[in-house]
């Protein structure tokens, strides 16, 4: 009788889990773990995370290494996807107009103020990881993911943990970092979801029963803070919900079997601009375990990356479905994104479309993802949008300078007022010189829209008389400046189309009552004369405008220009002498950084009349220092308002802006003009009469700029110091 060999079967390989906490800016610690995991080739075989750890573990699990999220996180400045910042390159010109007027926006609805539910609606968030998330869009069930994942998020409306693992990856993992009063909740599956930390910030148990043998967990969560780091809605929040996760990190602690805890207590969970000193944090507290680290099961090749997966460049759009929309068509939709379905569009030019979209502020989310077809490389899109209920808004904005003196604005502003894609817009400026701008849109995007809009606007200044009297009636006058009083009424009505959202045509008719007085003549000249205007003008107009500055007010690299055709055809009784007469005026303007912190802006102006002369109230007038001045009068450093008149001129200038600390600039500028009458017509139009220098201090704050201009004149041998607070309106 033979004895039978007993052949021992093969040892199987246990599977390696990893699973890591949420806590904000401290998971850029997992980033330095998984650098030392990947620098001992280790074989992970399911990643589970929770906000911030869902985030960077979904990164990982779709193929990123250790490596490329260190340069990828550290390139993106997470002040701005954490915020609803947008470029102004994404905004239209209404939304810049409201970005760069008013310092405080409340909506409300039946008089009540409607409080957002988040400082952010995590757009921007999302927007990010569908980029990075492109390449395996195509992979609804994330256990097929190159390793497998899964994330936690909070059912508010419950407060059950919800394990997610199928879907849309990006929004999934949005909805798990959706933390509460900081970012808008997710709605997934009809769900509304929250931040997975509130319920369960490390999900080992989760992770163990998918049949891990070895569970590695990184713990960056927070302690308990002290009163003095309670000031904050968020902290205090973070530390009532701190009371049930600590406690139970003490028993999940004990069950992990590799646990890497990093020092990071003196960082914040907003501590983003530490980014670099916590992933080093990680990777020194991975090195403590790299004993046991090293003893695990490990890669039989080294995990590579096929492809740079950073590098997006172009995405082919088969076709597009959009779902929610109810008021706003899918003409409108797509006009926003610039979308043509059957064509290539670049990522860059997508995710500047999504940020038009999203810049209307006419959707409280808009989510996508993109379905790859039978195609290589050709992809449908599908998007979700939720349109906003609200509609009515209170605007406000306060503001000084030398000429129109203070100033607070008053704003309200109705949406979808009579139609789905309309607005209607009411400023009341109250202070010094009273005034008020009403506006009336009908949004078609990139056809053909059509607007109504009426401007009142008043000053009193001491200015130059040549622009109110002739020769005759000035040797009359015998002096120098006289005192005016200007109101400006116009009436425009036109259309509109934009070629980009940052290039726009208008045309249009206008109707302009003008009245100018000034009671210095009255005892000079007949009283009727008093009235240098009083004037109903009719006029056609065109205009021409190309806006891709980076900053209205210090930009730092972009192109500009304004071009303007105003042909008046008719004056009422007042104006006796008048005929038909044509202003044509252009601006153009290019800035470029030199530096980091240094930039230039190199500014040209230009304009001049055609036919009639005998209207002098309208000619062009240099002086002074304004972002928004009516008519044609024109800003130039050295001199006061109003004080080179003519009915042409040429106008350059130069500045430099360095700025010293974040939103603190030091300006230089150099200004030089000709300016008469029949300029251009002389052929000494090249020369520059006029120069000025301004050298001045601003500061961005939430009301707009603040600013102090120092300004000299070497022909007057004088200096002006002009101060502005506050938005320009």
């Amino acid at each position: 009788m033979s004895a039978q060999n007993t052949i021992p079967e093969p040892q199987k390989e246990p599977k390696i889990g990893l699973v890591l906490s949420g806590g904000g800016a401290k998971g850029f610690a997992h980033i330095g773990v998984l650098k030392v995991i990947d620098s001992l080739n280790i074989k992970v075989d399911y990643i589970a995370g929770t906000s911030m750890g869902a985030i960077i573990g979904s990164l990982y699990a779709s193929g990123y290494s250790g490596n490329q999220l260190d340069s990828i996180f550290k390139a993106v400045n997470f002040d701005d996807v954490i915020s609803d910042f947008l470029p102004r390159s994404a905004k239209t010109f209404y939304e810049r107009d409201n970005s760069e007027r008013y310092a405080v926006t409340l909506p409300f609805t039946n008089f009540k103020l409607n409080l957002p539910s988040a400082l952010s609606r995590g757009q921007n968030v999302f927007n990010l990881l569908s980029k990075l998330t492109l390449h395996v869009t195509d992979i609804p069930d994330f256990e097929k993911l190159p390793i497998p994942f899964f994330c936690v998020a909070t059912n508010m409306e419950t407060g059950e943990a919800i394990i997610l693992e199928q879907g849309n990856l990006s929004q999934t993992v949005t909805a798990s970092g959706a933390f509460p009063s900081l970012f808008q909740p997710v709605i997934i599956n009809d769900q509304v979801l929250i931040d997975g930390g509130v319920t369960n910030n490390y999900p080992i148990e989760e992770l163990r029963a998918k049949g891990m043998d070895i569970i590695i967990g990184v713990d960056v969560q927070d302690g308990l803070a002290s009163r003095d780091d309670l000031n904050t809605a968020p902290s205090i929040l973070l530390q009532i919900n701190n009371y049930r996760t600590i406690s139970d990190m003490i028993k999940k602690a004990e069950v992990t079997d590799i646990y890497i805890k990093p020092d990071i207590t003196k960082y914040t969970v907003v501590s983003f601009s530490e980014g670099k000193k916590i992933i080093e944090s990680g990777e020194n507290a991975a090195r403590l375990e790299v004993d046991a680290l090293s003893k695990l099961p490990k890669y039989k090749t080294k995990r590579e990356v096929d492809i740079n997966l950073t590098a997006i460049d172009s995405i082919a759009i088969d076709q597009v479905g959009i779902h929610g929309n109810n008021r706003y068509t899918r003409a409108y939709i797509l006009g926003k994104l610039k979308l043509i379905e059957g064509t290539k569009v670049s990522y860059d030019d997508f995710s500047e479309g999504v940020n038009n979209l999203v810049a209307t502020n006419n959707f409280t989310t808009f989510y996508y993802e993109f379905q790859e077809t039978k195609t290589a490389g050709v992809y449908n899109l599908s998007a979700t949008v939720q349109e906003s209920n609200t509609t009515n808004f209170l605007k406000f904005g306060l503001h000084y300078d030398d000429l129109y003196k203070s100033a607070a604005l008053v704003n309200l502003t109705k949406k979808r007022a009579l139609l789905d894609d309309d607005v209607v817009s009411l400023d009341l400026i109250l202070g010094d010189q009273v005034r008020y701008n009403f506006e009336y849109y009908i949004d078609k995007g990139f056809y053909w829209s059509v607007g109504v809009r009426s401007r009142f606007n008043q000053f009193n200044r001491n200015v130059n008389p040549k622009l109110f009297l002739n020769d005759y009636e000035q040797s009359l006058v015998g002096i120098n400046k006289i005192d005016i009083e200007l109101q400006d009424q116009t009436n425009q009505l036109y259309i509109q189309t934009l070629f980009r959202k940052d290039f726009a045509l208008s045309l249009g008719g206008e109707h302009k009552r003008l009245k100018i007085k000034s009671e210095t003549v009255v005892s000079n000249i007949q009283d009727k004369e008093r009235f240098f205007e009083n004037t109903d003008y009719l006029s056609v107009f065109s205009t021409l405008r190309l806006d891709r500055y980076d900053n209205k007010y210090y930009p730092k690299n972009g192109v500009y220009f304004s071009g303007d055709f105003h042909l008046y055809l008719h004056a009422s009784h007042f104006n006796a002498d008048f005929n038909k007469f044509s202003i044509a005026k252009a601006d153009i303007g290019y800035a470029f950084g030199i530096s980091d912190k240094l930039s230039a802006n190199i500014f040209t102006q230009g304009g001049f009349k055609i036919g009639d002369t005998s209207t002098q109230s309208l000619d062009f007038a240099l002086g002074g220092y304004g972002n928004n001045f009516i008519n044609n009068f024109v800003s130039f450093y050295g001199y006061d308002y109003v004080a080179l008149t003519g009915d042409s001129f040429v106008k350059g200038t130069l500045s430099l802006d360095y700025e010293l600390f974040n939103k603190n600039h030091i300006t230089l500028a150099a200004n030089f003009a000709n300016i008469g009458y029949g300029l251009f017509e002389s052929g000494d139009w090249m020369a520059s009469p006029y120069t000025g220098y301004a050298v001045g201090y601003g500061l961005e704050t939430f009301l707009g700029p603040i600013e102090a201009k120092y300004t000299y004149s070497p022909e007057l041998g004088n200096s002006i110091w002009l101060f502005n607070l506050g938005f320009w309106f």
